[in-house]
C-alpha cells in the first residue's frame, strides 16, 4: 500500500545542510499499522510529511497503492489533496466556531471530492459512531475535552474513507490515563475501518501496543524494523536496546565460545560474530528477566547483591541492587517481600541475555 525507497531529505541551516533522511526504505502492507519510533530529530516526522506530500524529498520515491506520488528522478510530486490520505496531527486543529458535526463534515463539503449533500449526514454519523461520539454531533467544539477533540480529529480523518491514515504524535497532548485509553480506541478504530496506517511517536509503550510493525529510527535511518515482540525481545544494536524499554548494561569480554567474563562472573550466552575471544562486549538484559532469591538452591549460579532501592508500582516492584560497583535493576511481582538494605542473590541464567560489540 505504501512503498518508500531511497528517501532522502536535507534541510539547510546556518551551519550548512543537515541530512534529515539518509535513504529510507519501507513498505507498509494494506491494512497494516506501522509505527515510526525514535527520539526528536531522528527523521520520523519528516518521513511522514514526505508521504503526505507536505515535504518534497531530495531523493527517492514514494508509491501509494501502486501509483507513484513522489519521485525525485522523474520529478513527480502529487499534491497532498490528491493523495487519498487522512491526517491526524499533534494539534487536533478543531475549528472552534463549528460544532462536532460541522468539523467532521468539513472535508466532505470543502474537499476536492464532490459528495452529494444527502450522503454527507450519513457519512458523518457513521464516522462519529465509529469514535463513539454519535450522541454529541451538536456539541460546540469549545465544549469538548482533550480526548473528545482527539476523537473528532480521528472521525474527520476517516470520514472520506481514505486509503492511508497518517498520524503524527496524536496522543501526546493527553494525560497519561487518557492516553492509555485512546491507544485501545485507536487500535479498534483502525482495525474496524481496515485503513493502512503510518503512525509517528517517541513513546515506546505507544509503539509496542499499537503497531503491527515498528521501525526504530535514529539520525535519519531505520535501525531496526519488525514486530513489536521482535524489536523488544531481540534489539539488533545498542541504540535500539537503550531506546526501547528498560535494559541493564554490563561490560564484559568474550572468554570463549558463547562465554563472557563480567562483573557477575562468567556468563554463558550466545555471542554473535564478529565478536571473538578477547573482544570487548556489552551484556544486556531486561529487569524482568533477572530474579532475586533468598534461598539459592545450588542448581543455578547466583551472585550476592545488596538491595539499595525499591520502587513499588502496584502490580510490580522495581529494585536496584548493587554487585560491587555495578548497579542493576530487577523487576519482580509487586507482592515481593524483599526490603531495602537486605542481602539477596541474583540468579544468573543463560537465558534472555543479549551481547553487543562495545563502542
Amino acid at each position: 500500500m505504501i512503498r518508500i525507497s531511497g528517501l532522502k531529505k536535507w534541510f539547510r541551516t546556518r551551519d550548512g545542510s543537515v541530512a534529515a533522511l539518509r535513504g529510507i526504505d519501507l513498505e507498509v502492507a494494506e491494512g497494516e499499522f506501522c509505527v515510526l519510533l525514535g527520539p526528536s530529530g531522528c527523521g520520523k516526522t519528516t518521513t511522514l510529511r514526505c508521504v503526505a506530500g507536505l515535504e518534497k524529498p531530495d531523493g527517492g520515491e514514494i508509491e501509494i497503492s501502486g501509483a507513484k506520488v513522489t519521485s525525485s528522478s522523474s520529478r513527480v510530486h502529487v499534491p497532498t489533496e490528491k493523495r487519498d490520505i487522512g491526517m491526524v496531527f499533534q494539534s487536533y486543529a478543531i475549528w472552534p466556531h463549528m460544532n462536532v458535526f460541522q468539523n467532521v463534515a468539513f472535508p466532505l463539503v470543502k474537499g476536492r471530492r464532490h459528495i452529494p449533500k444527502q450522503q454527507v449526514a450519513e457519512k458523518v454519523r457513521r464516522a462519529l459512531a465509529l469514535v463513539q461520539l454519535d450522541h454529541m454531533e451538536d456539541r460546540p467544539a469549545t465544549d469538548l475535552s482533550g480526548g473528545q477533540q482527539q476523537r473528532v480529529a480521528m472521525a474527520r480523518a476517516v470520514v472520506t474513507e481514505p486509503k492511508i491514515l497518517l498520524m503524527d504524535e496524536p496522543l501526546s497532548n493527553l494525560d497519561a490515563r487518557l492516553r492509555e485509553q485512546m491507544r485501545l480506541e485507536l487500535k479498534k478504530i483502525t482495525q474496524s475501518v481496515g485503513v493502512t496506517t503510518l503512525y509517528v511517536t517517541h513513546d515506546q509503550a505507544e509503539a509496542l501496543s499499537l503497531g503491527d510493525k515498528v521501525c526504530v529510527m535514529h539520525e535519519g535511518e531505520i535501525l531496526q524494523m519488525g514486530s513489536p515482540q521482535e524489536v523488544y525481545s531481540c534489539p539488533q544494536n545498542l541504540f535500539v536496546a537503550r531506546f526501547v524499554g528498560e535494559m541493564n548494561f554490563i561490560p564484559g569480554k568474550v572468554s570463549g565460545a558463547d562465554q563472557v567474563d563480567s562483573p557477575l562472573g562468567k556468563v554463558s550466552c550466545p555471542v554473535p560474530p564478529p565478536s571473538g575471544p578477547g573482544s570487548e562486549v556489552t551484556l544486556a538484559i531486561r529487569p524482568e528477566h533477572l530474579t532475586l532469591t533468598q534461598h539459592p538452591d545450588g542448581l543455578s549460579r547466583t551472585v550476592e547483591a545488596k538491595i539499595v532501592t525499591k520502587n513499588y508500582l502496584g502490580d510490580a516492584a522495581l529494585f536496584e541492587v548493587e554487585v560491587g560497583e555495578l548497579v542493576l535493576r530487577i523487576k519482580l511481582p509487586g507482592d515481593s517481600d524483599f526490603a531495602v538494605g537486605q542481602q539477596a542473590a541474583i540468579i544468573v541464567t543463560p537465558d534472555r541475555w543479549r551481547v553487543f560489540p562495545s563502542g
